[in-house]
């Protein structure tokens, strides 16, 4: 036989529409099934893309969106002009620098810690007690901070006790930045930890065996065993992370800031909040959100190229 004979008796080759039409009728429940997610996405996700053409018009709410008149890269330009563009990004990056510098860390060594612990009781205590604040209230949880940094609250009077003067925190620069990381250590420590927690619990513990028979401390379990073990988790999330390192969210800021801090405390959500919902500015504050998206789409490619050279794992 021939090889224009072999080519002949071949199958015809299916398009891809005739592929996805039998591989629905053989898995059409399947479909059905992704079919409500699908929508969601495109309802949700998708279809507002459309708004995102209001950054290069002129919005005029009695227009509508494709009314309005086209202006380009005026919105982009107005915003990289005015005075207040590089504070808001400088408060912004240092807010969300010092909160990956110290909450990123913080749920892996609770994690840590909490898996090293013996007493099954004492380690739900824990994980209660460092649970519970995420599910307050951000209005209720930031009353709290205020009600304990003030003139007369209880870390007013630990310093009085130590020989200091009595002060509102909140009204001082200085502490704007340590208040904020701390307090957000206090809400999520707890929660980010439970996927530490879960990872924890898919390493092989004959490995923990294999170690103790050879002579190996927990430290060097913990070292040689654990943070391997956990390491994809920790990339991932810190990919994650990074691919939001400008949003800062504007609820917390606006709950503790006051006019003494506005300085160090306006940030680029806030800064939307202001333009947008109370100014009226619907294209300009489209520019300033378009932007924050660029940017943290940006920081998440290049974290994730990062992370593929040094550690050979990532989202993509």
């Amino acid at each position: 036989m021939t090889s224009a004979d072999a080519v002949s008796h071949l199958p015809p080759r299916r398009t891809v529409g005739q592929a996805l039409a039998r591989d629905f009728r053989t898995n059409w429940a399947k479909y059905l099934i992704v079919l409500p997610v699908l929508v969601y996405l495109f309802i949700f996700a998708y279809r507002p893309l459309i708004a995102l053409q209001v950054a290069f018009k002129e919005y005029r709410p009695t227009r509508g969106i494709y009314g309005s008149p086209w202006v380009g890269l005026k919105q982009f330009r107005s915003f990289f002009s005015d005075v207040y563009t590089p504070r808001i990004i400088r408060n912004t990056l240092t807010i969300s620098i010092l909160t990956i510098l110290f909450g990123f860390p913080a749920p892996i060594l609770l994690a840590l810690l909490l898996n090293e612990l013996r007493s099954v009781r004492f380690r739900r205590i824990v994980q209660t007690v460092t649970y519970m604040p995420y599910f307050i209230s951000m209005i209720v949880a930031m009353s709290i901070v205020t009600i304990y940094t003030r003139s007369d609250g209880l870390f007013s009077q630990i310093s009085v006790a130590l020989g200091g003067q009595p002060q509102n925190l909140l009204i001082n620069p200085r502490y704007f930045y340590p208040i904020y990381v701390i307090s957000d250590l206090w809400q999520y420590i707890g929660w980010n930890s439970i996927i530490y927690l879960a990872a924890l619990t898919s390493i092989d513990q004959e490995q923990y065996e294999a170690a103790r028979i050879d002579g190996a401390s927990r430290y060097k379990q913990v070292l040689h065993i654990t943070i391997p073990g956990l390491r994809p988790t920790i990339v991932i999330l810190f990919i994650l992370r990074m691919g939001g390192i400008l949003n800062v969210g504007y609820e917390k800021v606006l709950l503790l800031y006051s006019d003494p801090t506005f300085a160090v405390a306006d940030v680029i959500s806030t800064y939307v909040y202001r333009r947008g919902i109370l100014g009226t500015a619907v294209s300009y504050s489209a520019a300033v959100g378009l932007f924050n998206s660029v940017v943290n789409v940006a920081f998440l490619l290049g974290a994730n190229w990062v992370s593929r050279r040094i550690t050979e794992s990532g989202l993509f």
